[in-house]
């Protein structure tokens, strides 16, 4: 396996903490604790484009492709919906007064991970919140969506996670996951796998088929484990740490293939935030507290 880093976006003035892709290939968004949601073009690096300057740190984008629309969490000011096109705001909802940590849209449905421990449920068209989920006093901090089980799995700061029923918005199952914080889940495309890691750095792999039964356990990290994402063909995934890494691995096996770092690499030289693996030449972003977004190729 091969690692190039093929550019470096600069321009945020704080950490960056989020990331999603746009309406293209090669459309990104980032945000994070200056406030600025930026757009920026992977075939075009030095044309980043400011969106829209928030008074609060921003956790959380989301892109509704449907609808062209980019939803914003504004820490205490809820939710933001921004057309990328027109720069400017459409419409916003003080949902909350806490913190927004993940966003997720699905059939018409925005997942909202917030602080308190609520999950609140969205109707995009309408606009408005349908339900509140609160299994947990701690915060809830990440959304992954199995759009073949129909569920939801959610990490919560109280290390565990809840999957819900997308039709019924119900809770179905509680898995005391992690020793601390889950910070990160996702499905594996093929909707066999979900997989987990958080603050104990460890990676863990479950069997949605069984039950969610736990088949691996991976001490994955050094320090905190802050996302993980798979590629776009879905033989590869990536996780990121607060210990400055990304490590790439192999999705069938679940064996570490490559450790991309700043001493191998020219990597981040601190946390490593988020991820996102775009189908644009299989370029992965990634996006640190050092205000940086670096873009690697990773080749077989």
């Amino acid at each position: 396996m091969q690692v190039h880093k093929i550019d470096t976006f600069a321009g945020h003035r704080d950490c960056v903490y989020t990331l999603d892709a746009g309406a293209s290939p090669t459309e990104i968004f980032s945000a994070g604790a200056d406030g600025m949601v930026v757009r920026w073009q992977l075939d075009k690096p030095d044309l980043g484009s400011l969106l829209a300057r928030i008074p609060a740190s921003v956790y959380a984008l989301a892109f509704d492709p449907e609808r062209k629309q980019l939803w914003v969490g504004q820490n205490y000011d809820g939710i933001h919906i921004i057309d990328p096109v027109q720069k400017q705001e459409i419409r916003s909802a003080q949902i909350t007064s806490a913190a927004i940590f993940d966003i997720k849209i699905f059939d018409d449905l925005a997942w909202v991970a917030l602080s308190d421990g609520v999950l609140a449920v969205m109707d995009v068209a309408e606009f408005v919140v349908k339900k509140h989920l609160k299994v947990s006093d701690k915060s809830a901090r990440s959304i992954a969506i199995n759009p073949l089980s129909r569920e939801v799995a959610v990490g919560y700061s109280d290390n565990g996670i809840r999957i819900f029923d997308a039709d019924l918005l119900m809770l179905k199952r509680v898995i005391p996951a992690h020793t601390n914080s889950v910070f990160t889940v996702q499905y594996s495309p093929d909707g066999r796998f979900l997989l987990s890691a958080g603050r104990d750095a460890h990676l863990k792999i479950w069997d949605v088929v069984d039950q969610y039964s736990l088949q691996q356990d991976i001490a994955a990290h050094l320090f905190a484990i802050n996302h993980l994402c798979y590629s776009p063909d879905g033989a590869l995934f990536a996780t990121c740490s607060m210990d400055k890494s990304i490590k790439v691995w192999d999705a069938a096996t679940f064996r570490l293939l490559k450790v991309i770092d700043r001493a191998r690499h020219a990597g981040h030289g601190t946390s490593v935030n988020k991820l996102l693996w775009s189908s644009y030449h299989q370029q992965l972003i990634s996006a640190s507290d050092d205000r940086l977004l670096s873009v690697w190729e990773i080749t077989r």
